[in-house]
């Protein structure tokens, strides 16, 4: 056999115990466990009240607007924790490019500020 097989050959037993694990745990789920359905778990929402309007409503843009800027901001995030780890290692040029990403991400939320999109009306 090719000796590149044998490099990926624990990745492949990996996914196929993974696949095998999970199988039987859902399986074993759909035979065991009881189903009781009745008018509360059957639903449309879980929220403790029938729904009084259409679900086609048009939503407020601050919502989208909001979800934007935490995915923003989320991502911010995300691009932090690996710096931090390797900051000792990227040396002056990784930290003032890191200085620069925040300086436009912080440009963008002072905008996005005086623009009145964080504020409920």
């Amino acid at each position: 056999m090719n000796p590149i097989i044998f490099d990926y050959l624990p990745i492949l037993i990996f996914i196929g115990v993974a696949i095998v694990v999970s199988g039987a745990l859902l399986g074993s789920s759909f035979f065991i466990a009881k189903s009781n359905p009745d008018t509360e778990k059957l639903s449309t929402y879980e929220c403790g009240f029938e729904p009084f309007e259409s679900a086609r409503v048009k939503f407020d843009i601050r919502f989208y607007l909001v979800a934007i800027l935490f995915i923003i901001f989320d991502l911010e995030v995300a691009f932090l924790f690996p710096w931090a780890i390797t900051l000792g290692s990227i040396g002056v040029f990784g930290y003032f490019s890191m200085m620069i990403f925040l300086f436009v991400l912080t440009i963008g939320f002072i905008y996005e500020w005086k623009k009145g999109a964080l504020e409920w009306d």
